[in-house]
């Protein structure tokens, strides 16, 4: 057998290729695809034939199942019925992204899902009461899995024992002559696993540390500002400290201890330094408002950070781009500031420019914390 490769990481021939893979997974067969974490090789759950072909070509035991795989956060209720909280929460802040969800699943016949399978060919998906669950974050992939007209079942296009496929060039070295598609997406964002975390009620437990590590997983859990700027020295961390401890007089807690209570309040720079301190004037114009911020240190802005949030706040419009070509996704929760205006860098002014902007973003951050239940 042939296997055919489609480019997919331009716009020529786009719309086609993902036309052709849709139609190969409807139809009964093999598709390697790419995600932001390694590339996938998936197959209908509706298709028992498929299936059979997926276990074989990854030498998969039949007591070990597949990972669903969905194009969209909301499937969630088409597969698990009822799920916890923590569960929910991990999906909407997760997905799309690099994590893999095992629910507990009491009675797959409750779950919609198993409406749209034939007879008995919900165990393609469910497997000793439970089901995983991943969404990625990649184009291509989002628009195939929306496109298929069944649930599919996916595994890393790699060998057992082989290290997973980061790209088209190795997909297709591991599995030429045994899928029908690759479709090509360039090498893989990540070019890791994704995180595996077990959701049982109101309990987690990491299964498998992937691209996100377990501090990232834990603010998923909670609720999260983050503030952002150019290179995270002076507006974003003034903004983080003054936001520190606003929601501690909220909640009724020592600004250090609003972890515990279950609140991350962060910053990040656009294209900040990681390392460098606030500077002086930032500094000294918190000291003022009793806020202790002589210990931040600048961190880079990156697709993870704003996944974990739940309010993402920018200075400028241009801010605002930079998050959007990061994370497109995010749109929904992210905004300015200040609605009104742009908050400008005070970089170069003196201490008193400093006060007058930390005073700002003090009535500013009132503003959006009496719309926010804490």
């Amino acid at each position: 057998m042939a296997t055919v490769t489609l480019r997919v990481d331009g716009q020529a021939g786009y719309a086609e290729a993902i036309r052709r893979a849709v139609s190969v997974l409807d139809g009964g067969g093999l598709v390697a695809f790419p995600t932001e974490t390694v590339y996938g090789v998936g197959a209908s759950a509706a298709n028992a034939e498929a299936v059979a072909r997926l276990r074989e070509v990854k030498s998969r035991p039949a007591d070990k199942p597949f990972t669903v795989h969905v194009g969209r956060s909301e499937d969630l209720d088409r597969y698990v019925h009822a799920p916890s909280s923590v569960g929910k929460r991990l999906a909407r802040k997760g997905w799309p992204g690099p994590l893999t969800l095992i629910f507990s699943v009491g009675d797959p016949g409750m779950a919609p899902v198993a409406k749209e399978l034939p007879p008995g060919q919900e165990q393609s998906i469910y497997k000793n009461g439970t089901i995983g669950l991943r969404c990625p974050d990649d184009r291509s992939a989002i628009d195939l899995l929306t496109g298929v007209s069944s649930p599919v079942v996916a595994a890393s296009a790699n060998p057992a024992g082989e290290p997973p496929a980061i790209s088209a060039d190795e997909t297709s070295g591991y599995l030429d002559g045994q899928v029908d598609l690759i479709l090509d997406g360039g090498r893989a964002r990540y070019a890791k696993p994704s995180t595996i975390v077990r959701v049982d009620e109101e309990e987690y437990q990491i299964v498998r540390v992937g691209v996100l590590d377990e501090r990232l997983v834990r603010r998923m859990l909670t609720t999260n500002f983050l503030f952002v700027c150019s290179g995270n020295t002076c507006r974003s961390p003034m903004a983080e400290g003054i936001c520190r401890k606003l929601v501690a007089e909220r909640v009724g807690c020592d600004p250090g201890s609003l972890e515990d209570h279950g609140y991350v309040v962060s910053s990040a720079g656009t294209y900040g330094f990681s390392g460098s301190p606030a500077s002086p004037e930032a500094v000294s114009a918190c000291d003022e408002m009793g806020i202790d911020i002589s210990k931040h240190r600048a961190q880079a802005l990156v697709p993870e950070l704003i996944n974990t949030a739940d309010y993402v706040f920018a200075m400028t419009r241009g801010h605002l781009d930079a998050i959007a070509r990061l994370l497109p996704s995010a749109r929904a929760k992210v905004a300015l500031l200040d609605a009104g205006s742009d908050v400008e860098d005070p970089i170069g002014g003196d201490t008193g420019l400093y006060s007058k902007l930390a005073r700002r973003m003090e009535t500013l951050i009132r503003r959006h914390l009496e719309d926010i239940e804490l």
